[in-house]
This record gives C-alpha cells, sequence and structure tokens, in this order.
C-alpha cells in the first residue's frame, strides 16, 4: 500500500510538472525534437529512482538535477553535431534555468487576474495562439483579420500583459 501512494504522488508530480522539466530542458538544447528526446530519457530515470524519491524533499530541483545529468549525457553522445552546447556551457546554463523555474510560479500566480482584465476579443486571440497553440495565419482566419493585424494585436497584449505581471510581482515583493 505505502509503494502504491508513493507511485502515486510521484506521478502526480511527474504530470504536473512535466511543462517546466520540458521547459528546462529545451533551453539547454534548444531543439523541440531532442528536448523531447531527453524529457523522455529523464522521465525514465525518474521512473527507475522512484525509490529514492523522498516525499518531504521537492520534486522539481530533484527532477532538475536528474534532467541536467541527461542533458549533458545526450550532448556527450552528440558530440558531432557543432550546433549543439558543449557540456561546460550547458552545466552553466542549467543553474540559470533552475533560478529562473523557481520564478515561474510567482510569475503564473500574477498571470490569471492580468488574463482577466483583458477585453473579450484580446482574450480570444491569447487563448487562440497560446491554448491552442494555433498559428497566426489560423488565428488570423478564424477571427477574420490579416495576420499583421493578428501579429500587432498580441505583441500590444503580451506588453500589457507583461506590465501587469511586473505591478503584480513588484507589487507582491
Amino acid at each position: 500500500m505505502e509503494q502504491t501512494d508513493n507511485s502515486e504522488i510521484f506521478v502526480r508530480h511527474l504530470t504536473e510538472h512535466q511543462n517546466r522539466i520540458y521547459g528546462y530542458v529545451f533551453s539547454l538544447v534548444g531543439d523541440h525534437s531532442r528536448a523531447a528526446d531527453v524529457v523522455q530519457e529523464t522521465n525514465l530515470v525518474l521512473w527507475r529512482k522512484i525509490g529514492e524519491f523522498k516525499q518531504d524533499r521537492e520534486f522539481l530541483p530533484w527532477a532538475f538535477a536528474i534532467a541536467r545529468i541527461q542533458v549533458l549525457a545526450h550532448l556527450r553522445d552528440r558530440k558531432r553535431d557543432r550546433l549543439l552546447l558543449d557540456a561546460e556551457l550547458a552545466e552553466a546554463m542549467s543553474v540559470e534555468a533552475e533560478k529562473q523555474a523557481e520564478k515561474i510560479d510567482i510569475i503564473r500566480e500574477a498571470l490569471r487576474p492580468c488574463l482577466q482584465v483583458l477585453t473579450p476579443t484580446n482574450r480570444e486571440l491569447i487563448e487562440r495562439r497560446y491554448f491552442r497553440s494555433m498559428s497566426i495565419d489560423d488565428v488570423a482566419e478564424s477571427v477574420d483579420r490579416t495576420t499583421g493585424a493578428v501579429k500587432v494585436a498580441l505583441l500590444r497584449i503580451r506588453r500589457q500583459l507583461a506590465d501587469c505581471v511586473q505591478q503584480r510581482t513588484t507589487a507582491g515583493g
């Protein structure tokens, strides 16, 4: 029963943090296909090490540490590709990526109320582009606007959201 509970908690953490692990790996390898491969390998290693997972420790730093090792192994294996980072640079970047990941929850919390103050039209553009992952051309076609008009609108909305998030995070400390 205890093993089942630990497995369920582990799977919940892994599912909850999958996007952040992917973002962390992508920030280090810079390619979606390679990031997906490394995340898949990271998930396997995390699962194999489930016995080392302690419920009283934070999951994400442990997962990032394993993901960092998988990124370094990936870079070592793909050393022939000159476009990839070397292991030393990836190690330095991983420290910064982990620091940035810690800020994500704060930004996400600040973003929610900022999205609510958008006009319905602007919120719909954001939802179509970022929540449904529609291309800008598809968004433009669906709202009967030009691609250029949608790009400009999204730029303005992102600036508005960035200002709102900045104000909320500054006010919140």
